[in-house]
This record gives structure tokens, sequence and C-alpha cells, in this order.
């Protein structure tokens, strides 16, 4: 008898933790819905739980929230929005339908649904697209660190997320063949965007490598840089800096002939003075020439007139002796 009553027990427990583990099922009326359609959201909980309905929009947000509670079989339905005309807040793509069983530990079913222009011209997949697009500079310099840019787009949102959960199996591929992981460098910037920055230690070719996986979905993105040993902006103020040591250069070359060219009409200056010197010289000894001449003519004169005179002075005195020596 107490072996019944124990099996009992333990068959009641176990069947109240089994409907307590696995009560919540949650279903929506369609798959695919167009605007002024209701998303009927329907199913079964515990008795008298309330229930928590959220839809989250293609980039990850929260579109709609409610609250509901079950009835006493357990047994619930609600529409959870009246699809309205397609806006930013509300894009054409794949929105997620989530039911959470405040009862249950939080247990939680999530269902996905297309939002979508028609629901009968053709059959539209209900599947996730997510699009990664990196950027990065084309090139670089080694040692100087440069900014990587990621963007996350789901059915054309920005996708919002932890980039160490939903980014972290990113890397980059060295020029040497290495892989270096990107987890712990990739930073939200905005939702959606997301950036890091890097400093590149080797000469070549770099390839950055972004990985999105969020609820099964995955997504990559490429971009590469060419790493040197100089950047565009150094090699542009090595250019700047030679192209001012040229006009430097250029300057002192027109000054030096502008010099050479005053020192040129110096040189004529001296050229021509050297001349007027040099004629001026050969009239000083044409002068000196004649006044020779004239010297010698005059020396002539004097000679001829001065020997007579000699000449007579010698005869006087020879007379004189002469009666001298006849007086004695």
């Amino acid at each position: 008898m107490k072996l019944i009553i124990i099996l009992l027990i333990v068959f009641t427990v176990l069947g109240n933790f089994l409907s307590y583990a696995y009560a919540l099922q949650m279903s929506t009326d369609r798959e695919v819905y167009s605007e002024g359609q209701p998303l009927l959201v329907y199913g079964t909980g515990l008795p008298n739980e309330p229930i928590i309905i959220r839809l989250f929009a293609p980039d990850g947000t929260i579109a709609q929230f409610d609250q509901i509670t079950a009835d006493a079989g357990g047994n619930f339905e609600h529409i959870l929005i009246r699809w309205p005309n397609a806006t930013t807040t509300y894009t054409y793509g794949t929105y997620t339908v989530e039911a959470i069983a405040s009862k249950e530990q939080g247990q939680s079913q999530k269902i996905d649904v297309k939002f979508a222009p028609s629901t009968t011209l053709e059959k539209i997949p209900i599947q996730r697209i997510v699009n990664v697009v990196v950027f990065t500079p084309q090139t670089a310099a080694i040692n100087q660190t440069f900014r990587v840019f990621v963007q996350v787009t789901s059915d054309g949102l920005l996708v919002a997320g932890d980039p160490l959960k939903i980014l972290g199996t990113s890397h980059v591929h060295l020029p040497s063949g290495d892989v270096e992981s990107l987890a712990n460098s990739l930073k939200t910037l905005h939702q959606g965007l997301y950036y890091a920055d890097y400093t590149p230690t080797q000469e070549g070719t770099y390839v950055f490598h972004i990985v999105y996986f969020d609820q099964g979905t995955i997504s990559h993105g490429s971009s590469a840089t060419q790493v040197l040993k100089q950047n565009i902006e150094g090699i542009s103020n090595q250019i700047l800096k030679l192209n001012s040591v040229l006009d430097s250069t250029s300057q002192e070359l027109d000054k030096l002939k502008t010099e050479i060219q005053g020192f040129g009409n110096v040189l004529d200056t001296s050229q021509q003075s050297i001349s007027e010197a040099n004629q001026n010289i050969n009239k000083s000894v044409s002068s000196m020439s004649d006044s020779v001449k004239n010297i010698e003519e005059a020396s002539g004169q004097f000679n001829s007139l001065f020997l007579p005179v000699v000449a007579l002075i010698a005869i006087i005195i020879a007379l004189q002796i002469t009666i001298l020596a006849r007086r004695r």
C-alpha cells in the first residue's frame, strides 16, 4: 500500500514537472503577412499563467510588446499587431515572434514570420537575410593605427547586439599567413555599426574577415588593406617638403642670377673704364713722345747757340793770355 502511494506521488510530481516544463506552446495563424492583416498568436501554457509576447523587427529591436494571461485551461490567443503600412519603423522583412512563460522559469518559444507587400503573388521564404559590409583604408603604414568599420544589416535594417557575441569569430589574415582574432577589438559605434582600431606591424596585404552569427544565421564580409613602410600622407608631406626646398633653391638661383647680372654690369663698366684708361695712357704716351721731341729740338737749338759762344769765349781768353805774355 505504501509503495502504491509513493508511486502515485512520484508520478504526480513527475507529471506536474513535465507539464510545467513543456506547457508553453505557441503558433501564429500564418507565416507571411501583408499590410492590414492581423498577426494572431495562440497556444497553451499553464492555467492562468501570465505570458509575455514580443515582436522583434529585422534589426533585433522590439517592435511590439504585450502581456496576456492564459485562461483556466491554459489556452491563450492574442492579436499582437495589425500590420500597418510599411515605414522606416515597420519595414518589409523577417520578424520574430517570441512568447515567454513567466511561471515556467522564463521558458520561451520563437517563430519567424515574414512581412511582405503581398502574400498571394508568390511563395515568400521565411529566412533572415543578413549583410555584413567592412570598410578599411586601401593603404596604411607600418606601426600607424587605422580604424576598421563594420556595418551589419538584416533586411535593410541595422542590427544591434554585443559585438563579442555576434562578431566573436571575426579575424584578420596577416601577410605572414598567420590569423589574428578581432573578438576583443570590436566595439559598438552605433546600432549595427561597429569598429576596431588596428596597428599593423608587417608590410604587405591584410585581409579583415568579419563573421556575423546570431539566431542560427551567419554572414561574412571582408576587406583588404595594403600596408606600406610609409603611408600616402607621409609621402605627400615629403613631396611638399621637397617642393619647399625646390622653391627655396629656385629663389636662391634667381638671386644668384641677379647678382651675376649685376657683376656682369660691373665687369662691363670696369672694362669700359680700363679701355678709357688705356686710351688715356696712349694719349699720355703720345704727349710724352711729343714732349721728348720738343726737348730734343730745344736741345739742338741750344747746342747750336751755345757752342759758338763757348768758342768765342775761348778765343777771348786765348787773346788775353797772349797779351799778358807779351807784356812780360
